[in-house]
């Protein structure tokens, strides 16, 4: 009988719980369409602003609301949602509430002083090896006891002096200053209510009520691990893309305070060209095209007929030129020389492991770090690349009496040698990686397969050429649809390697897409014209990679 009662009682207590539990998601959902009205009623935020609000209280009431409801049937599904809609209301009030009292901004205070309390941290080591040291001790407990007392008294009091010296103390004081309004203690009691509904909804007799299992504690569980990772993704990278992506059709300017709606203005006017016939090759541009909304942009022959290209924005045009020939001169440059390098690392003679880990630390390296060696390397006067071709030119003109002239090129302020001395500096920092993909997917490789291909009369050639290339055709797809992403978002080789002002010179010769945009996003604050460069860009890198995996699997793969 006792049993029994304890039962009821506590069967009891959990339907009460779930009752109110219901009831806090009906209030959550009328809050949420309260919210939306007081929003669009007297807030001042913007108007894409008001509509993001909207549309996820909306979300939450719709929710909420659902929820409710199956809880009162006791179905799973609402015990899961019921979760995931207070943990994101703990997360909220707990983020938002750091951010009203200032707390990011005391942590970032705090790293200037960090180096303060350092030397203290010793001493939490030191109480650990005090702690350990007398584990030794197992024969004498006593003894044992004593050094573990020792060693928490001496954490205990190196992390008092730590936080001291930081100026910890300090802080929290500050932070219990800032309950000066009602924002805090409302964002504290959403945390202690919403904290207090997932403890609720979550206990082992909830759970039982709710008809759960053990799948669906497992996805629950597994749900958790993920939420950080996968909040961030939607807070930090689908979030801003999407608000990108409305920002494209705006003419967003923080210089003029501009928002309008636009449309498709922007891209209307990347994509603007005339084309217009030339009564004569050399006809000025004047006379050919309205320069007051045109710019030349290049003039060609067709059958004898002369031809002028205008283009309303040139410069973007000259920016996918420049990625695109940059592209097309660096992957064979940085695929070709991997590939056969990893057949050559591939082998099993001394020291390849040494020649492996040479091979890949160009690509560990900071770009910075390595634009500067080659800013010197390429330098016209002292470096080592034109002190090479002289040396070569003269021993040449020594021994064959020849009277070539040392050309004395001008690597980076050179409008004709510029992008190829980009080219040369990525293809070389990219072989390495590319390399030890290749030397991965050949270790894959059946070894049977050589030694049959060997049977049957095989050389070397033959044994690459209908061996290792198609079995290698998985790794070959991920190299160069990695390598043709990097390449079309050039931008770190060049702005550190030719530091032009603005970046892209000389001449705009170097000048790519993300550079075009880093200029109109965050050098002349062009939010929404740079937006709609950035959706551009990613459409190419969208459609070249689409182009690639369709071919890879006409060509009968299915990676």
């Amino acid at each position: 009988m006792p049993s029994a009662a304890l039962l009821k009682t506590a069967d009891s207590r959990t339907s009460l719980l779930l009752r109110i539990l219901a009831i806090w998601h009906i209030i959550l959902s009328m809050a949420a369409l309260a919210g939306i009205a007081l929003i669009w009623a007297i807030a001042p935020q913007a108007v894409w602003l008001k509509i993001v609000i909207s549309i996820v209280l909306a979300l939450v009431g719709i929710g909420s609301g659902i929820t409710a409801v199956w809880i009162q049937k006791r179905q799973h599904r609402g015990r899961m949602l019921s979760l995931i809609i207070n943990y994101l209301g703990f997360l909220f009030c707990l983020l938002y509430g750091m951010q009203v009292l200032g707390v990011f901004l005391g942590i970032d205070a705090m790293a200037g002083t960090f180096g303060r309390g350092i030397i203290f941290l010793g001493g939490v080591l030191l109480g650990y090896l005090i702690s350990a040291f007398g584990d030794r001790y197992d024969n004498y407990p006593a003894r044992q006891k004593v050094f573990r007392q020792i060693g928490k008294i001496v954490i205990l009091i190196s992390l008092a002096a730590f936080l001291l010296a930081v100026g910890l103390l300090q802080g929290l004081w500050a932070l219990i200053l800032q309950f000066n309004n009602p924002t805090p203690y409302f964002l504290l009691v959403g945390l202690i209510l919403f904290s207090i509904m997932i403890w609720a909804m979550w206990r082992n007799p909830t759970a039982e009520a709710m008809k759960a299992g053990n799948v669906h504690e497992e996805m629950l569980s597994g749900l958790l691990f993920l939420s950080p990772n996968l909040l961030g993704f939607l807070l930090f990278f689908a979030g801003p893309l999407l608000f990108s992506f409305y920002v494209g059709f705006t003419n967003f300017d923080a210089t003029t305070g501009n928002r309008d709606w636009v449309g498709l203005q922007n891209y209307a006017k990347l994509f603007n060209l005339s084309i217009v016939q030339l009564d004569a090759p050399d006809q000025p541009v004047t006379e050919a095209l309205d320069v007051q909304v045109y710019d030349e942009l290049t003039r060609f022959n067709v059958l004898g007929s002369s031809f002028i290209i205008g283009a309303e924005d040139k410069l973007f045009w000259l920016a996918l030129r420049n990625t695109i020939t940059f592209c097309i001169l660096a992957l064979p440059l940085s695929i070709i020389p991997a590939l056969l390098l990893a057949n050559l690392l591939n082998s099993k003679l001394p020291g390849m492991k040494f020649f492996r880990a040479i091979y890949f630390l160009p690509s560990i390296a900071a770009v910075v770090g390595v634009a500067l060696i080659w800013q010197w390397l390429y330098n016209a006067a002292v470096g080592y690349i034109n002190f090479a071709i002289s040396s070569s030119v003269n021993l040449l003109n020594g021994i064959f009496s020849l009277v070539m002239a040392d050309p004395q090129i001008r690597w980076l302020s050179d409008t004709r040698t510029a992008l190829l001395a980009v080219v040369i500096m990525s293809a070389w920092q990219w072989i390495g990686f590319n390399t030890v993909l290749f030397l991965a997917g050949l270790q894959n490789i059946p070894g049977e397969l050589y030694e049959a291909a060997t049977v049957d009369g095989a050389g070397k050639w033959a044994k690459f050429w209908n061996v290792t290339i198609p079995l290698l055709a998985p790794t070959t797809f991920f190299v160069v649809t990695t390598a043709v992403i990097n390449a079309l978002q050039l931008f770190e080789q060049v702005y550190v390697l030719i530091p032009t002002e603005p970046p892209g010179g000389p001449n705009n010769s170097t000048l790519s897409l993300v550079l075009y945009l880093y200029q109109k996003g965050f050098q002349r604050f062009q939010q929404g014209y740079a937006s709609s460069v950035a959706w551009v860009l990613f459409i190419v890198i969208f459609g070249i990679t689409l182009l690639q995996y369709w071919r890879n699997r006409a060509g009968g793969s299915n990676y």
